[in-house]
């Protein structure tokens, strides 16, 4: 094995002699891919040494993120989900002899703009590489891509998520972004089975792409899930993507290994275009299982690409995986260096504004991103961690709740149960938006207004809450009124009530009388019983209180 290594060296430096010639910066990029292949050959296998718990898994995500544009990214045909099968195809996209080419600078303004958010050094001089591979809908046989120096590098993502054994501690993680690159798209393949053929759509062919590369540092697939969750949220508050997996504006690819910690990283498998963070993370938990079963079997992991399999929670085998040698990457000839630059004041002499890519202006529009959203949210209206999270994370839910605080003199600490429980509880259990909400924030408003004034208990409001989901034209007072679910405010009816209970229950009177309080509540519960939650709480307490003492 060293003598092969040390012959490997050296037909490697004479390699890059000539090829640094014609390609100076090349032969780093060579000998940076050969000299890792070889430390994978002379790698020793991962071998289970002892309990199967030692070993953990490793995840890194490379995410490829459709960019909002009007027209894709070398060429002028538009952009649009679900159009007729090849109505949005240019010359260029179909690589047809002669066409060359031509830069959106809007897709360039949203890379920059992504990076900014991601914490990314803005390359000021990035370069366009072709990259290699056969694929029946890229019809030029490769792909415009950025290898060598991509637009922005060395960034990180900051995510939160919610753990702990109730599930309700924000446990809070980052990810480190190795590099975000523009890239086209390739088109799509529609396989008719009963035929026996493929057929080819072009309209998604040069749809400009953002692919962010995330460093191993995730573990399992709940982090990745978050860490997708957090990115989808942060370009859609940009605009810079839509993020709607469905539509496969965002599509993730894993890469997932085990090891025992403290050891090398074991042999890595790519999971390919998952199109939903639930099966992110299902996909991720099975493959790192899958890997440590073959691993205690005495197996190898084997180096490949992997589909996941929602139907059967598994992955399946695709192909051997590539390496960057038979990518064939090679500069991209019809493309100049692509420039951005600092500011006004940087601009060469002659170059108008309106025509550059400068990232000051472009960093004085960032909008509040979702962590800072989060944080505002706390000091603002002293909320819980665990809420702005839950806030944030459901579009359109924070301006549901500002809306709903606007309109009430409820504190906002006992509007957020109502917003994060009952009406996002109702909206899951129907698979519904925000947006879709039967009951509107005013509604809302009204019904804890009338709680909060005395007119109904917590219980009575929650059946109002549930009759006005199911009858979405009928206000809390109307339905208050129907049903009769006003509070009790007769005191000597109350006085009776409570009598009624005290009566009917003699050994719960006589363990408060010795001492035990907490079985009050059991009183107080049997009373709302008799009152169909119609009284109020505290006067309940008070009355009891008086009886037992």
């Amino acid at each position: 094995m060293a003598a092969s290594s040390v012959a490997a060296s050296e037909l490697l430096q004479h390699m890059n002699k000539h090829i640094s010639i014609f390609y100076p910066k090349a032969s780093c990029v060579i000998r940076r891919i050969s000299t890792s292949s070889l430390r994978c050959c002379s790698q020793p296998q991962l071998k289970v040494k002892s309990a199967p718990q030692q070993l953990v898994g490793v995840v890194g995500l490379e995410v490829h993120a459709q960019i909002n544009s009007n027209t894709k990214l070398f060429s002028g045909s538009s952009v649009r989900f679900s159009a007729p099968p090849n109505s949005l195809v240019s010359p260029f996209d179909a690589t047809l002899p002669g066409t060359l080419p031509v830069l959106n600078i809007r897709c360039v303004e949203a890379a920059v703009m992504t990076a900014l958010a991601l914490n990314c050094t803005i390359n000021r001089k990035s370069l366009f590489d072709r990259k290699h591979y056969f694929y029946a809908d890229l019809p030029a046989g490769y792909q415009i891509t950025q290898q060598r120096r991509p637009i922005a590098v060395d960034g990180l993502l900051a995510y939160s998520f919610l753990g702990g054994k109730k599930r309700n501690q924000v446990i809070k993680k980052s990810v480190s972004i190795k590099q975000i690159q523009l890239e086209q798209d390739s088109g799509k393949s529609l396989h008719d089975d009963l035929r026996s053929q493929t057929l080819i759509d072009l309209n998604r062919a040069g749809v400009g792409l953002m692919e962010l590369v995330m460093e191993p540092d995730m573990s399992c697939g709940e982090e990745a899930a978050a860490a997708v969750g957090e990115l989808q949220l942060i370009l859609q508050t940009l605009g810079t993507c839509q993020g709607n997996m469905s539509e496969g504006q965002l599509r993730v690819d894993a890469n997932v290994s085990v090891h025992e910690p403290g050891e090398p990283l074991g042999i890595r498998t790519e999971v390919k275009n998952i199109n939903s963070i639930r099966y992110l993370a299902r996909a991720i938990d099975y493959e790192i299982q899958r890997q440590i079963a073959v691993l205690q079997r005495g197996g190898t992991v084997q180096s490949e690409t992997r589909a996941f399999d929602s139907k059967s929670g598994e992955t399946v085998p695709m192909r051997d995986k590539e390496g960057l040698q038979d990518y064939r990457f090679m500069p991209e000839p019809n493309l100049p260096p692509l420039i951005v630059y600092e500011d006004n004041a940087s601009l060469p002499t002659g170059i108008d504004a309106c025509q550059a890519v400068v990232v000051q202006k472009i960093r004085e529009a960032l909008p509040e991103l979702p962590a800072v959203k989060r944080e505002r949210l706390v000091q603002a209206y002293g909320i819980l961690p665990e809420h702005s999270l839950t806030l944030v994370n459901e579009e359109g839910l924070v301006e549901y709740f500002e809306a709903v605080l606007r309109a009430t003199k409820k504190e906002p600490r006992k509007v957020i149960g109502w917003v994060t429980n009952d009406l996002v509880g109702h909206l899951k259990q129907q698979d519904m938006s925000v947006t879709q909400s039967p009951i509107s924030p005013k509604a809302l408003a009204e019904l804890l207004e009338l709680q909060e004034t005395g007119h109904i208990s917590s219980s009575a409001a929650r059946r109002v809450f549930q009759e006005m989901w199911r009858s979405p034209g009928k206000t809390a007072a109307q339905i208050i009124q129907e049903q009769d679910l006003g509070l009790v405010s007769d005191t000597s009816q109350l006085h009776s009530i409570c009598q009624k209970v005290l009566d009917a229950h003699p050994d719960v009177v006589n363990a408060i009388k010795s001492g035990n309080k907490k079985v009050l509540n059991k009183l107080m519960g049997l009373v709302q019983r008799e009152t169909k939650g119609r009284a109020d709480p505290v006067l309940v307490r008070r009355i009891i209180e008086e009886k037992t003492s």
